[in-house]
């Protein structure tokens, strides 16, 4: 049926009493009509495209006008009319209008938005530790603290959170970086550094590529405001060690006063160590598989001091340094109470880092080669002869490792028995 519809027609125009759908033509504008069945009414529109009859609905009466429904009917029947399939031109206004909304809202990510992403991303290949040092940059503090009185503080990115990714520039930056390195000169810079290849992420992920530059931080902007970073050469003196020694082993958790003799003893890095486990220690033929960042893996000698150490460790997981409360069950991190040791022994700004380069610098006194401590330490060989022509066996290492460490017991005056076979290690 076609007539000309009216407000009034279209109220009173209802389906069958079999509860099918029914159609009111208009009469006015070819194609458009009114569906009716049993719970709703609304516009549509019939053409033909390609020989093809199709039908799309415009809308509920309730919202649509006659008028208004009478425009778009029109509209319709001219993208047919070019030969220009609605259907098709529908679903391309509605992604243009996503991708817009997209833009917009891709526009307005805040760098805590863009930093959450790049955290959720890169921590399957981070460490711990590593993982740690982002969230406490950005946390916005005032929680209270989880030992002694008051509430944390803002991490350095904090101020930088809140602020539009793509307002971040070199200007911004220099401005941030210069105010943090007046109150914590070393986390600021640990600072700029994480963020810098957080922006170094962001050009590469498409959800936030082109809405800020590397150039943010770069290396003029490091250079003009962070302080010249020195050399450490912390270490431990010869005359230290007895003082050293006592303070460490008055450390009441076992398990970390090992670990810190132990890697001054090895001069290995502080995550060598602290992932070594039980399969790693061989006590028969006296040695430690030490997973090595150079080589991925290198062997040592086990000696003596450290065997008794190692052995005296209670075995409760996989790891020797083993931790109960630790998420991944070994040691983590220890400078709480090697800085409490430090203070009953009366010595300054020693690192952990620092006793690898006691290892070293010990090493000289009962003259050492320098390509032996080099492969006790895993580091990586420097000259042409080191590189190709040294493959030194097992049993001259311990020939010599044995040797620094019987002097460094007894510069500290720690008396040790060695062991006796088939009797267990005991210092005297």
């Amino acid at each position: 049926m076609r007539v000309n519809l009216t407000a009034g027609r279209v109220d009173g125009f209802k389906c069958g009493a079999d509860g099918k759908q029914c159609f009111l033509w208009d009469s006015t504008v070819p194609g458009l009509g009114v569906r009716a069945t049993a719970n709703a009414k609304a516009f549509i529109y019939q053409g033909r495209v390609d020989t093809k009859a199709i039908r799309l609905t415009i809308g509920d009466i309730r919202t649509w006008g006659i008028d208004e429904a009478r425009a778009e009917a029109r509209r319709l029947g001219t993208l047919l009319d070019q030969g220009i399939d609605p259907r098709l031109e529908k679903k391309q206004r509605l992604d243009d209008l996503k991708q817009e909304q997209n833009e917009s809202k891709r526009a307005d990510a805040t760098v805590a938005d863009a930093w959450d992403d790049y955290i959720e991303s890169r921590k399957p290949r981070w460490s711990e530790l590593h993982l740690k040092d982002h969230h406490k940059m950005s946390q916005a503090g005032g929680l209270p603290r989880q030992r002694g009185k008051g509430k944390t503080q803002p991490g350095a990115l904090a101020p930088l959170m809140k602020m539009k990714l793509a307002d971040i520039n070199g200007g911004i930056v220099g401005q941030w970086l210069a105010k943090e390195v007046e109150t914590r000169p070393t986390r600021a810079r640990l600072a700029f550094a994480l963020f810098r290849a957080f922006l170094n992420w962001c050009d590469d992920d498409p959800r936030y590529q082109d809405l800020c530059t590397t150039d943010a931080c770069s290396k003029r902007i490091a250079k003009q405001t962070l302080p010249r970073k020195g050399v450490k050469a912390d270490c431990l003196q010869r005359e230290q060690l007895p003082a050293w020694f006592k303070g460490v082993q008055q450390i009441q958790n076992p398990v970390i006063s090992a670990y810190l003799q132990i890697l001054m003893f090895t001069g290995a890095r502080r995550g060598e160590l602290a992932t070594l486990r039980w399969s790693d220690v061989d006590f028969r033929w006296e040695s430690l598989s030490i997973r090595d960042k150079v080589e991925g893996e290198r062997i040592i000698p086990l000696t003596p001091y450290v065997a008794f150490l190692i052995d005296s460790l209670p075995r409760r997981n996989e790891w020797v340094f083993s931790s109960p409360t630790a998420k991944r069950g070994h040691l983590v991190e220890p400078r709480a109470q090697h800085q409490r040791a430090l203070t009953v022994a009366a010595i300054e700004g020693l690192t952990l880092h620092g006793l690898r380069r006691t290892f070293g610098t010990l090493s000289e006194w009962v003259e050492v080669p320098a390509g032996i401590v080099a492969q006790i330490q895993g580091h990586k060989p420097s000259a042409t002869v080191e590189k190709h022509y040294r493959r030194r066996p097992l049993d001259l290492l311990r020939q010599w490792h044995e040797k620094i460490e019987g002097w460094i017991l007894e510069q500290a005056g720690i008396q040790f028995e060695p062991p006796v076979a088939g009797k267990r290690l005991r210092a005297v």
